[in-house]
C-alpha cells in the first residue's frame, strides 16, 4: 500500500484544530487551510509562510491586488481566487454588522467595517456612509480611489450623493496608506468646506474618519468638527 504524503495528516490535524478552537490557529495555519482549497495536493505550508512574509500580515495579503499576489512563485489564479473569496466574504460580514444599524450603538462595528474595507489598501480610498434622521446606516459606498497619498473629491459630489440617498447625516471615511493617522491640511480644509456646504440643507456631517492599518483618527473626537 502506498504511504500517504506527510502533509495528509497535517491537513487533517489543522481541520480538527479549526473546528475545535479556530482562535488557536496561527495566521500561517489559517492561510494553509485556505490554500488547500486551491491546491489539494502538496505541502502548502512553505507557500503560506512565503505569502505572509511577502505581505507582512494576513490582512494585508487578503487586501493586496491580485496582480501582486500572482508575483509570488507557486501562486496561480486558483490561489488568488481562494484568497479573494475569503476577503470578500469577510467584507460582506463586516458590512452586515452596520447595515440598518444605529451608528452610535454600532460604532465599533463601523470601525471594523472600515478597517476591513480600506485599512490595508495601497491607494487612498474615500467612502461616504449615509445616515437617516434616526442615525441609522442607509448606505455606504466607495466614491473615489486616488493615489498612494492623495484622493480628489469635490463637496458637490458628496452633496449629490447625500441627496440621492435621502441622507440627513454623513460620515466620511478615507485611508492613509502611509500609516499616519493625522489629517493633512488638505483633509481639514476639505472637511470644513463640506461642512459649510451641508449646513444650509440640514445635512449633518457627523464625523470624518481617517483609517490606517494600526488605528484611526476621528475629526469629531479630536475637536475638528463643532
Amino acid at each position: 500500500m502506498d504511504k500517504k504524503p506527510h502533509y495528509h495528516g497535517h491537513r487533517q490535524r489543522l481541520r480538527e484544530k479549526l473546528l475545535r478552537n479556530a482562535d488557536g490557529l496561527a495566521d500561517y495555519e489559517l492561510l494553509e487551510l485556505i490554500l488547500t482549497q486551491a491546491l489539494p495536493r502538496g505541502d502548502v505550508k512553505p507557500l503560506a509562510k512565503e505569502l505572509l512574509n511577502r505581505f507582512d500580515s494576513f490582512a494585508s495579503l487578503l487586501a493586496a491586488p491580485a496582480s501582486q499576489i500572482m508575483e509570488v512563485k507557486g501562486v496561480g489564479e486558483s490561489v488568488v481566487a481562494a484568497l479573494k473569496i475569503t476577503y470578500h466574504a469577510t467584507s460582506r460580514l463586516a458590512a452586515a454588522q452596520i447595515n440598518n444599524k444605529h451608528i452610535i450603538n454600532s460604532w465599533q462595528e463601523l470601525l471594523n467595517y472600515c478597517r476591513v474595507k480600506i485599512a490595508y489598501a495601497k491607494m487612498e480610498q474615500f467612502y461616504v456612509i449615509c445616515l437617516n434622521q434616526r442615525n441609522y446606516v442607509i448606505d455606504h459606498q466607495l466614491l473615489q480611489t486616488g493615489t498612494i497619498n492623495h484622493v480628489t473629491l469635490y463637496p458637490r459630489e458628496i452633496l449629490k450623493h447625500a441627496l440621492d440617498k435621502g441622507a440627513t447625516a454623513l460620515i466620511l471615511v478615507h485611508n492613509h496608506p502611509s500609516g499616519s493617522e493625522q489629517p493633512s491640511k488638505g483633509d481639514i480644509d476639505f472637511t470644513n468646506r463640506l461642512h459649510q456646504v451641508l449646513k444650509p440643507l440640514d445635512i449633518n456631517l457627523h464625523d470624518h474618519l481617517i483609517i490606517t492599518h494600526s488605528g484611526h483618527f476621528s475629526f469629531r473626537q479630536n475637536g475638528l468638527l463643532a
